[in-house]
């Protein structure tokens, strides 16, 4: 990138940008002003996006102040558009939660209702077991009877014989020990039937109390699945909302898109009125920097203050002419020679270029050859084209890329593409996160010394300027 330095603002060299830019509203002020009421105006600005020539029948200021009142028209469809963007955005985040919310629920009610069929599961077993003790001991206690029943029947026996029957068998005390055994043996019958009885009263109570907590979770689980029900068919209707409200952001951000670009448009059109092939008024750099800040996202008041340092904002677009392009040797603009004018290996791009554009390569002025020497050897090189002091090899990075904007064959000399240009560099160069480290590599590509940051500090200091300016201008 080439370098040429300049005076302050505030010196004679140069009109101070403060005169510049109020010079350029106040007149704008007292421009005739075209009054349309909105669908008139709408229509209007429509024909003019489509016309080849939108000023045919009108004067030149005329037409500019229509031109600048459709891009007001334009501006403010896409701010209403934002807003609407913004509240559509707000929606969408509001049914976004409210979806998450009812995700989070029908998670949870299916986990509850997981959780319940694994209660009901294990009831279920446990009531089985307590069935089947159930049953073991309702045989037990059958068995019990028809012991009890027999030994009761085996005392009646014994109690029927008569004398002569008991002595015929035995002895008399044997009679009476076996009577004693058989009545303790009715007696410990009994009480494990009684205890078997009582065991199984109280199984059948367990039994009871699981069926009855079965059934209430078997009815919490009906009631949950009801519930996850509800949430999924209500998540399902948000989700509808949220696709319906995506649709509208969607159109909303393609309307806002097609103002913005009826709004570059226009202001093209007002760019072609400039007369851009000359040097422009501050007024006139500061509406081409603000077109190209609305491309680029660059600030403004950064951009003027980056052409200002380079070229003067295109007062100064090189002293030089490349006459030998063999060796990139020259003279200045009075024919005195000059050495190291361009480096060779961007000649070929040089004369390429120029040729394109229908120039002469030996006649078309270039920055020259800055001095330098380290240790009595010469380095750096001149050649740098336009306003915004591109060399060839950089410029062939960005043409196609100003082309595709403007529609039209990218020319370093023509002050909007120069300027657009320098704004898509500086993005590149990281403008939009520090502007100190973008206006070095603009200067000095990726790498700098301590002594070469002047430039960095100076630019920054234009652009403080600048940007005060245009504050206080806009803010009245």
């Amino acid at each position: 990138m080439g370098l040429v330095f300049f005076a302050k603002r505030g010196d004679n060299k140069g009109m101070n940008s403060r005169t510049f830019l109020y010079s350029f509203l106040i007149s704008a002020l007292f421009l005739p002003v075209f009054v349309f009421a909105e669908s008139d105006l709408e229509q209007t600005c429509s024909q003019i996006i489509e016309k080849s020539d939108p000023c045919q029948g009108m004067t030149s200021s005329n037409c500019q102040t229509m031109l600048k009142n459709c891009a007001a028209f334009y501006e403010q469809e896409s701010d209403k558009i934002a807003e609407d963007i913004t509240k559509t955005e707000a929606e969408k985040k509001t049914l976004q939660n409210k979806i998450t919310t009812l995700k989070k629920k029908v998670q949870n009610l299916d986990y509850q209702i997981k959780q319940g069929k694994v209660v009901i599961k294990d009831l279920i077993l446990q009531i089985e077991d307590t069935q089947s003790s159930i049953n073991k001991i309702t045989l037990q206690i059958e068995e019990s009877k028809d012991q009890i029943i027999n030994v009761l029947r085996t005392i009646d026996e014994e109690y029927q014989k008569s004398s002569v029957e008991i002595l015929f068998e035995g002895d008399l005390s044997d009679f009476f020990n076996n009577l004693a055994y058989l009545d303790s043996l009715n007696t410990k019958l009994r009480n494990l039937l009684e205890s078997t009885k009582d065991l199984k009263s109280y199984l059948e109570g367990q039994k009871t109390n699981m069926d009855s907590e079965k059934t209430g979770v078997e009815k919490t689980v009906k009631l949950q699945a009801l519930q996850k029900q509800e949430s999924e068919s209500t998540k399902k209707e948000q989700e509808s909302l949220l696709k319906l409200t995506e649709a509208q952001y969607q159109e909303q951000l393609q309307a806002k898109q097609d103002a913005d670009k009826k709004v570059a448009a226009i202001n093209a059109r007002i760019f072609e009125l400039i007369g851009v092939s000359k040097a422009p008024t501050f007024g006139e750099a500061y509406a081409i920097a603000k077109y190209v800040s609305d491309i680029t996202g660059v600030r403004t008041a950064f951009l003027l203050a980056v052409l200002t340092q380079e070229s003067n904002i295109g007062k100064n677009v090189g002293q030089c002419y490349v006459t030998n392009l063999s060796t990139g040797a020259g003279t200045d603009l009075k024919g005195n020679p000059k050495s190291r004018v361009m480096n060779p290996k961007y000649i070929s791009s040089f004369t390429n270029l120029t040729t394109l554009l229908g120039m002469d390569p030996v006649k078309t002025s270039v920055s020259c050859w800055i001095p330098l020497y380290t240790r009595g050897v010469p380095y750096g090189w001149g050649g740098a084209m336009g306003p915004a002091q591109f060399t060839a090899s950089t410029w062939n990075l960005y043409k196609d890329k100003v082309a595709q904007i403007t529609g039209k064959t990218a020319n370093p000399w023509n002050i909007k593409d120069a300027f657009l240009a320098a704004g898509l560099l500086l993005k590149d160069d990281g403008a939009l996160k520090n502007e100190f480290t973008a206006a070095m590599r603009y200067f000095s590509g990726g790498s700098w010394t301590r002594s070469e940051e002047f430039y960095g500090r100076s630019v920054l200091a234009i652009a403080k300027g600048y940007a005060d300016d245009i504050a206080a201008i806009e803010g009245q």
